[in-house]
């Protein structure tokens, strides 16, 4: 009876130290749709881990797919408000992608002209107020290394407003959305520019040439999730491997980037594995045959 009371107990033992370690199951998006006010307003990138390249007619499948890399491997993206640098858009509208992860809901979503220019007594596009735009331009002023060509702060804001800057930044490439089992923690990929000197060139040569050569900044992506929404943006990139090289609107630079930026999130519940289960059932087993033979001895 000792040694099957110690056999019992190592085995109970074994069995929650078992438990204890199995880390949850990774964590990555699920469940993607697109939505927001202006839900058709968005552009699905595949790649062939060299080449990005448009996807025609995209379905919730082919949005799916594309976000399943991560940064040592950025795969395709998805442009949220693809059109911010057309003619006539409306700053007013957002485009969302929505999905499930660690079995927590997260919206990322395209920014609007509230989300940059909100004083909280209206909107305001001048520089020196309290609002994102300020916080955000003085952020991306010091990075692009503008004191550098003299010109002030409040000149260069003007001049990024003018060349439709902020809403050139509002359309984020999501390329994957992956959360760290043990921590919690949220990973956002955003594709661009490794070079945004690049971007900026066909735009304005004026305004170009008071970047620094090798200047990074993603775009903005705005985030939802338990409860909070955070403004989230990076200004320094890592080679994604990847160009858009193929396919309609190539331009042989965008992508080339990748931006990677986090929040803290509600770690996933931990999953027992299969072999401890059958390990516990076990025990249990033991259990069941023990009241049996003590109910036979009687």
């Amino acid at each position: 009876m000792t040694f099957q009371k110690l056999v019992i107990g190592a085995s109970m033992a074994i069995g929650v130290s078992a438990i204890a370690t199995v880390p949850a199951q990774a964590g990555t998006l699920t469940g993607a749709t697109i939505g927001g006010t202006a839900a058709s307003d968005y552009l699905v990138y595949d790649s062939d881990a060299k080449n990005t390249f448009r996807v025609e007619n995209p379905s919730a499948n082919d949005v799916q797919k594309v976000l399943s890399g991560d940064a040592a491997s950025p795969t395709g993206n998805v442009e949220l408000r693809a059109s911010s640098e057309a003619a006539g858009f409306d700053f007013n509208k957002n485009t969302t992608l929505t999905g499930q992860i660690g079995g927590q809901s997260i919206i990322l979503s395209s920014l609007t002209a509230t989300d940059w220019f909100s004083t909280g007594s209206g909107l305001s596009t001048s520089y020196g107020v309290n609002n994102f735009a300020n916080t955000w331009f003085n952020q991306f002023y010091d990075a692009a290394g503008l004191e550098a060509s003299f010109i002030p702060r409040s000149q260069a804001f003007t001049a990024f407003l003018g060349i439709n800057g902020f809403q050139r930044s509002s359309d984020p490439n999501i390329s994957y959305v992956n959360q760290n089992d043990t921590t919690g923690d949220i990973k956002i990929g955003l594709a661009g520019h490794y070079n945004l000197k690049d971007y900026y060139t066909p735009l304005s040569a004026s305004f170009s040439n008071l970047l620094k050569d090798g200047f990074q900044a993603s775009e903005v992506v705005k985030v939802t999730y338990n409860g909070k929404t955070n403004l989230l943006y990076s200004f320094s990139a890592t080679a994604s491997g990847l160009s858009n090289n193929l396919g309609l609107g190539a331009d042989g630079k965008s992508h080339s980037g990748n931006y990677e930026v986090t929040i803290k999130g509600v770690p996933p519940a931990a999953v027992p594995e299969p072999s401890v289960m059958l390990g516990l059932l076990g025990v249990a087993g033991v259990f069941a045959t023990q009241r049996k033979l003590k109910k036979a001895s009687i």
